[in-house]
């Protein structure tokens, strides 16, 4: 069950739920959540630090992916009341880029959470841009405490 009602696009509100802020900020909007997944966007501008040549970089792609992780746990913790811990990742395994992006295209990001025991969450993830799937990954990730 989703448990927004509609898309959250206010990108202060975003970048209150995640450690990181800019120019280090990989998600902008927040899609669809629950319990077991999260679905965020992120339009890539033309002046983000991962961006070369109107392409966006593989390095920038694995930063958006852990950044929708985060966003999960801090829009738990924002549900909760509560004050989002920081978390680091763990492992990356199976990091695989098909495609990489180009400046001003939309990615959607679909985490899913396999496992998440005592702060450390196993996630399946995968980046779509223009209906197509350009990067995937299984990352751990861990809570500080």
């Amino acid at each position: 069950m989703n448990l927004i009602e509609q898309p959250i696009i206010d990108e202060g509100f975003i970048q209150n739920l995640i450690p990181q802020k800019w120019p280090f900020v990989m998600v902008d909007k927040l899609l669809y959540f629950s319990n077991e997944k999260i679905t965020s966007g992120f339009t890539i501008k033309a002046d983000n630090l991962f961006n070369t040549n109107n392409k966006f970089q593989a390095a920038g792609l694995i930063e958006n992916m852990a950044q929708s992780v985060a966003l999960h746990t801090g829009y738990s913790y924002f549900l909760k009341e509560e004050k989002a811990p920081t978390g680091y990742i763990g492992s990356i395994k199976k990091a695989e880029i098909f495609k990489l992006p180009k400046t001003n295209q939309e990615l959607i990001t679909n985490v899913s959470i396999l496992h998440d025991i005592m702060g450390v969450t196993l996630v399946k993830v995968d980046v779509e841009c223009k209906n197509e799937i350009i990067a995937s990954s299984e990352m751990k990730t861990v809570l500080a405490k």
